[in-house]
């Protein structure tokens, strides 16, 4: 009830919660939780549960993920990329989905924001090869003072005073949403000490000859339309605190964009 109550970035909730005994009330409506370590022990039944969101970061296989059904819920949406889960991001395949599979993975934060952005400048233009880099928030992995990381030294160190370069997967993650993509998209990543909302850099060459200004038509045109709610589209002079709590997956920042042959 507390972590729900107060948080650093997103503010106070300001709604009522109450704590009972197996559960909470938020806004007069009960919450069920349960304290299992193992999802197979979590009897989802019990609340009619259909869809269960894994978002543990523990449990990001399929067969891992797979321990909710034992419990009874129906279907699993993995809220991270999977080594084997099938990936779908809004706005890019969602409607490819079928229904016959019951773990999926909804991908990462940063493919979420690259690959609608991508899909829109392909459909048009279509991108030859393309170079990503994420400037990143610091996330729960990383440490408040420097500490062993013998995997990712640079990993170790406090996220509150570096920028730390790191590896990927975003980016190349984006072809196995958008087949045509694939293997056209790398990336890598700056960890920087803000506490939310993070950039995606996109550079692209692309088959079709176009200004700047034509992109950003594009996009605005995507933005209003098909993708409207996934895909924004900005002129205003923002930095990062005005996304704060956007709910939209991507955010194009057309006065942050230039053209290497303008």
């Amino acid at each position: 009830a507390y972590m729900l109550k107060y948080d650093s970035t997103h503010g106070q909730f300001k709604g009522d919660i109450k704590v009972l005994a197996d559960g909470l009330e938020v806004n007069g409506k009960k919450v069920k939780f349960y304290t299992e370590r193992d999802p197979a022990n979590i009897p989802w039944a019990e609340s009619e549960a259909y869809y269960v969101v894994e978002s543990t970061g523990v449990f990001t296989t399929t067969e891992k993920a797979k321990a909710h059904l034992k419990g009874g819920a129906k279907k699993v949406v993995i809220s991270a990329p999977s080594a084997d889960a099938p990936m779908y991001v809004m706005g890019v395949n969602n409607e490819t989905y079928t229904g016959d599979v019951d773990v999926i993975s909804n991908a990462s934060c940063t493919t979420n924001c690259l690959a609608p952005l991508a899909e829109v400048i392909n459909d048009e233009f279509t991108i030859i090869k393309g170079l990503m880099t994420t400037i990143h928030s610091y996330t729960a992995t990383q440490k408040t003072v420097d500490g062993p990381s013998a995997k990712d030294w640079r990993g170790g160190r406090t996220a509150a005073q570096n920028i730390i370069p790191s590896s990927t997967g975003a980016a190349k993650a984006v072809g196995k949403v958008i087949p045509v993509l694939n293997g056209k998209l790398t990336g890598m990543s700056m960890r920087v000490p803000t506490a939310n909302v993070s950039v995606v850099d996109l550079t692209v060459r692309i088959e079709k000859g176009a200004s700047y200004d034509e992109i950003k038509a594009v996009i605005k045109k995507a933005a209003d339309g098909p993708l409207k709610g996934i895909l924004a589209y900005t002129e205003d002079d923002v930095v990062s605190t005005d996304m704060n709590g956007d709910n939209h997956s991507s955010i194009f920042d057309a006065k942050a964009g230039i053209s290497l042959n303008a």
